[in-house]
């Protein structure tokens, strides 16, 4: 599992790690693992490290501190190096020292025009501008020298982030530097895992530099294939369908039938035993799904379920939404479900309550613009999961999942573009409903279903158009994919 930090346990964590070293050796760790990475990028781009051409751009501080020290280590391999200096004054004395020593060069002024030339010219563009400490976009100086190297045909490697994103937050307030690799150190940070930060990241490696991080205070956590793999619901021998347990779907209208087909489609997929079918496109489903309990008494007395699924194309019935809410079983609420539920009522719900909002039904539950959820995802996810004391699962290109009792928010980024298809979303609810059912957490069955949903969209896509029914289809492959078989 991936972790990710505050800056605030980072910065706590290096000062303990520091008191314990000699001086400067942790700034050592940091600049022999970026160089590393740094040369490997050269022997991709340049075809070698010697006779390349690398450009710092260095600020005041660590982080400029780190991309010298790696700057002289690439030029004792014969490297040429020229560091652009953005803050002459308070440039680190030992980095530039060690450069200089080295053979590597200092250019001009920040924003010259010299400085430019020399970014076009590079194989490789080192951003030590800012470090994790940063707040709001790069400064008035800054700009054209990320610009050209966006421009340049030189790869970009950030220094523990991109130079003008949010470390904690993962915003994105004004320009910033767009990294092709990323080098952090330690641990992750925040906004190397969530949008919109996470896509100016571009591939992330992590240097392990011996902090020492205290589990309890991470500030998200992501899944990976074992994690997954050891939270899947499997049948034992003695299992039933009841024992593997039962999900209810309410779902669909007369307008909107698929949202129900789709929504079955997941939740058969999803590990859970059987799939009681509510609501008016009852033939629409047995149709396309037989093994499917179909019935249409209502949710009362629809029958035994473990969990219920509510919401996806249900239009405006108000009193199927209330009816599942009073069930004394897990509940997953999506789509127009969002909008019927009463606040009070999923607030007072003893069972645990999962809803999954993509950006647009976050803000209207908000009470803010799209844009504003879409800026600040993970402070979003967290006020709706406290208003509503429920786990809410935010969609999008990277999927976060709080839990109603705070705790490590979980993100999941195995998704694909492609998935940005009408019923997607529907299928998604259904699987996650079924692992409800099949007895995990809301937390662990938002996050493993987001991330068998991912795959199964990047499987059913490769690289081509795919719609929700293909998604829904290769959910098998991605669980097997999850397990190793």
């Amino acid at each position: 599992m991936r972790t990710a930090y505050s800056v605030e346990t980072v910065r706590n964590a290096e000062r303990e790690l520091m008191a314990r070293l000699p001086e400067g050796a942790l700034m050592q760790r940091a600049a022999a693992g970026l160089a590393a990475a740094c040369a490997q990028v050269l022997a991709r781009v340049a075809g070698r490290v010697y006779g390349s051409r690398v450009v710092l751009l260095v600020g005041s501080g660590d982080n400029g501190g780190d991309a010298l020290y790696a700057g002289a280590r690439l030029a004792r391999r014969g490297a040429g190096v020229t560091a652009v200096l953005l803050a002459p004054e308070r440039t680190h004395g030992g980095g530039l020292t060690a450069l200089r020593r080295a053979g590597g060069r200092v250019a001009g002024g920040g924003a010259s025009g010299s400085a430019e030339e020399l970014i076009a010219r590079a194989d490789l563009v080192l951003d030590g501008i800012v470090g994790i400490g940063g707040e709001g976009g790069l400064r008035k100086e800054a700009v054209p020298l990320a610009d050209a190297a966006a421009r340049s045909r030189a790869a970009v490697v950030a220094v523990d982030l991109p130079s003008g994103v949010d470390a904690d937050t993962g915003r994105v307030r004004g320009d910033v530097v767009r990294a092709d690799l990323t080098v952090t150190f330690g641990t992750h940070k925040p906004g190397l895992l969530i949008d919109p930060a996470r896509e100016y990241a571009g591939s992330v490696r992590l240097v392990d530099i011996g902090l020492p991080l205290p589990g309890e205070a991470a500030e998200l956590e992501a899944l990976q294939h074992p994690d997954v793999a050891r939270l899947l619901p499997v049948p034992a021998g003695e299992s039933d369908k009841y024992r593997r347990g039962v999900v209810g779907i309410a779902a669909g209208s007369a307008r909107y039938p698929g949202a129900a087909v789709l929504a079955v489609a997941g939740a058969l997929r999803g590990g859970a035993g059987a799939v009681r079918y509510v609501g008016p496109a009852g033939d629409a489903v047995i149709a396309r799904f037989p093994e499917t309990l179909v019935s249409d008494q209502g949710p009362k007395r629809a029958g035994r379920v473990q969990a219920w699924v509510v919401g996806p194309g249900a239009g405006d019935d108000a009193a199927t939404v209330a009816q599942v809410l009073a069930a004394e079983v897990p509940v997953l609420i999506d789509a127009d479900g969002l909008r019927l539920a009463d606040a009070d009522a999923v607030r007072a719900r003893q069972a645990p309550t999962l809803m999954t909002p993509h950006a647009g039904e976050a803000a209207a539950l908000l009470g803010v613009g799209r844009e504003e959820v879409e800026g600040a995802r993970l402070a979003s996810v967290r006020e709706l999961a406290a208003r509503y004391g429920a786990t809410v699962l935010l969609k999008g290109s990277t999927t976060l999942v709080a839990g109603a009792k705070g705790g490590p928010v979980r993100v999941n980024a195995t998704g694909t573009s492609w998935l940005a298809t009408a019923g997607s979303g529907d299928v998604l609810s259904g699987l996650a409903g079924s692992l409800l059912a099949a007895g995990l957490s809301a937390v662990d069955a938002g996050s493993v279903g987001a991330y068998l949903h991912g795959l199964a969209g990047r499987f059913a896509a490769e690289g081509a158009p795919a719609g929700a029914h293909d998604v829904a289809a290769a959910i098998p492959r991605a669980w097997r994919d999850v397990r190793g078989d």
